[in-house]
């Protein structure tokens, strides 16, 4: 009956070469970096860092938005859920590429994670009083758990999207929501200490206790971006044209345009906490990144992430025209980028930007192998989850 309505060709063609192509980038970002290993190691493993935080905030944000989809019944992305349904289904593959990182903590590189400074744990009682937390068995085993749990929602969801469209079994869709209710709540823990362990503990004397939510809102923003292009793409090379339509975009970019100011909202309200509450330990990290190049750096954030794209899309027709909607989602991703490079890299680069050649080959690597997996499993399957019961819904949407 649902199938009926939909005139769209439902698989990604398997001639196409795209993921093959992303894995020959994947290749030769792999072979850059290897080469950056041995001439500047140091640089290598916050190069690495930024680029892994990048991609996984991207899946993390679609594990998210598949959970709280299914919470809540919606029909208006039942059309486009098999996108971030694909991108959550890859943490297995991010698990192993979090091996590098603990290489780095376990080859003690210097400035890395400092809290494994054995010589700087006895110099500063603050942070060798949070070696209970952070010490480095704890800490891999922390994040063990961590992808457990991420590779177990994303596999779930994904099977049972998937079975569903195999077998028509409707019980499946209470089984999405049994998975996601109890999902959601570990997801946002495992969320939130898992910001806090690969990004804010780089600089340990610094602590904020709205981190958490900052590094959601940052990857939620960029969600909308990251799903908004990939649709804009399919539709470039005619797929789906019919089936997820302009008022499913129009959706999108309304909701992209609200996350933008949720944004904003919590990265400013952490810096004013911060800046009102005056505290030494919490207002260096801030300072750090407000002198020398990273002041320019940081107005370019907040411009680019946030007055820029708000005031473009603020207008209805704005949210209504894809091309501009397409320029402001490009905006986002660069700036996404841009923002994780700059929360890690002044860990290392104290009193200014030193962009470096493992800043785009680390970048290369993890992105070729993430959109390659990507592509690679999103050729498998139709890519409209085809018996969803709210599918004639989100068809008829207008």
């Amino acid at each position: 009956m649902h199938q009926a309505k939909i005139t769209d060709n439902l698989t990604y063609p398997e001639h196409s070469k795209t993921h093959k192509v992303f894995f020959g980038i994947a290749i030769v970002g792999t072979l850059a970096s290897i080469i950056g290993l041995f001439t500047d190691t140091q640089q290598f493993f916050f190069s690495y860092l930024t680029s892994f935080t990048f991609f996984v905030s991207i899946s993390l944000a679609c594990l998210f938005f598949v959970m709280l989809h299914h919470i809540t019944r919606s029909e208006y992305g039942v059309t486009l859920r098999r996108i971030p349904e694909t991108f959550g289904y890859l943490f297995p593959v991010f698990g192993l590429l979090f091996i590098p990182i603990i290489v780095g903590i376990f080859l003690g590189i210097d400035k890395f994670y400092l809290w494994t400074n054995e010589e700087l744990l006895a110099s500063s009682a603050l942070i060798a009083g949070k070696t209970p937390y952070l010490n480095v068995p704890f800490f891999i085993g922390r994040n063990i758990f961590y992808f457990a749990v991420w590779s177990y929602l994303g596999y779930k969801l994904y099977h049972n999207s998937v079975k569903m469209d195999e077998t028509g079994d409707w019980g499946l869709d209470t089984a999405q929501r049994k998975v996601s209710g109890p999902g959601l709540f570990i997801f946002s823990f495992t969320l939130a200490f898992a910001s806090f362990d690969w990004l804010m503990s780089l600089d340990p004397p610094w602590f904020s206790t709205m981190f958490g939510v900052y590094f959601f809102a940052m990857s939620f923003q960029v969600f909308f971006a990251v799903i908004i292009l990939m649709v804009l793409y399919l539709h470039k090379k005619g797929l789906l044209t019919n089936t997820i339509r302009l008022p499913h975009l129009h959706d999108m970019s309304r909701l992209f345009f609200g996350f933008t100011a949720f944004y904003a909202y919590i990265a400013f309200s952490q810096f004013f906490l911060i800046y009102y509450a005056n505290i030494p330990e919490e207002t260096l990290w801030y300072y750090h990144r407000l002198e020398g190049s990273w002041e320019g750096f940081t107005f370019i954030l907040l411009f680019g992430r946030f007055i820029v794209p708000f005031i473009v899309l603020i207008a209805a027709n704005a949210k209504s025209n894809m091309k501009i909607v397409g320029a402001m989602s490009v905006l986002i991703v660069v700036m996404h980028f841009i923002e994780i490079h700059w929360i890690v890299m002044p860990t290392l680069h104290h009193y200014g930007i030193a962009f470096h050649w493992l800043d785009i080959s680390t970048l290369l690597a993890v992105g070729g192998l993430f959109l390659g997996l990507f592509f690679w499993q999103f050729s498998k399957n139709n890519m409209v989850a085809t018996n969803d019961p709210k599918l004639a819904a989100s068809l008829s949407k207008h």
